[in-house]
């Protein structure tokens, strides 16, 4: 899967982009995309016009971990992996027996949307199980991302050569847009358009960014680590229709 947001969508961490890293424009005539379908045969692309875009391919999967695609009321999911606690979340969320894993994480997203009983990240701690998601609301231009706490879904994240986000569960197609400034997406966090990265393990305290150096001693984006002890303050997520929207303020 693979999925490139504008800067005006999705900010990347400053941290995550390294000097000369050799990146290039991963969005400008597709190019990216087109990689990923050079490798990935049979892939189909989702173009969301200048926000971005996002990738599935059913090409080299692994079948425990499988990859899984949807779309209900102009949000967009990719997923990857396997949630082992699936028939307590459909009974939490409301879903019917069919309801499989992508389906639970767009009703997650639009529970956390729109009546935001629970912070984002009790939502994502309560998904048991590996696995990795890109989410997209295009109505309200919000992702959401995330990654289990022990990082068995490969997932990757890097910034082009124009600041736009590349989130992918292939390390090389996203060398192949972002150069040295890309990362494993860190384990057990989760990203949005407006609250950035954020640990759902620790929810109350902040990352800290630790430069990534390869073998040749060369600065290659940047690990998150959660940092015991800077604390940040904690703030409930507004329901639709109050002063703020969760979806464009967390």
């Amino acid at each position: 899967m693979l999925a490139v947001f504008d800067k005006s969508v999705a900010k990347s961490p400053e941290a995550l982009q390294s000097p000369q890293s050799g990146s290039v424009s991963a969005l400008k005539d597709g190019f990216l995309a087109q990689h990923f379908a050079s490798v990935h045969p049979s892939s189909v692309t989702v173009n969301f016009g200048s926000s971005g875009l996002i990738v599935y391919s059913l090409d080299k999967q692994n079948p425990l971990l499988s990859r899984l695609f949807a779309v209900v009321d102009d949000i967009f999911c990719l997923f990857q992996g396997h949630i082992e606690n699936v028939a307590l979340l459909k009974q939490q969320y409301g879903l019917n027996k069919t309801a499989n894993e992508v389906i639970i994480i767009i009703e997650a997203y639009r529970t956390l949307r729109d009546r935001g009983p629970y912070p984002a990240d009790q939502v994502v701690r309560d998904i048991q199980g590996k696995f990795a998601f890109i989410l997209y609301d295009s109505a309200s231009k919000a992702t959401f991302v995330a990654a289990d706490p022990d990082g068995n879904v490969p997932f990757f994240w890097g910034t082009d050569s124009e600041g736009h986000l590349v989130f992918a569960d292939d390390a090389e197609v996203v060398k192949k847009g972002c150069g040295n400034s890309f990362a494993p997406f860190p384990k057990g966090c989760f990203f949005t358009s407006s609250g950035g990265l954020s640990s759902y393990e620790h929810p109350h305290n902040e990352l800290k960014a630790v430069p990534r150096v390869d073998s040749s001693g060369q600065v290659c984006g940047a690990n998150f680590k959660v940092d015991a002890e800077a604390k940040k303050e904690s703030s409930g997520i507004p329901r639709v229709g109050s002063a703020a929207n969760w979806s464009t303020t967390y």
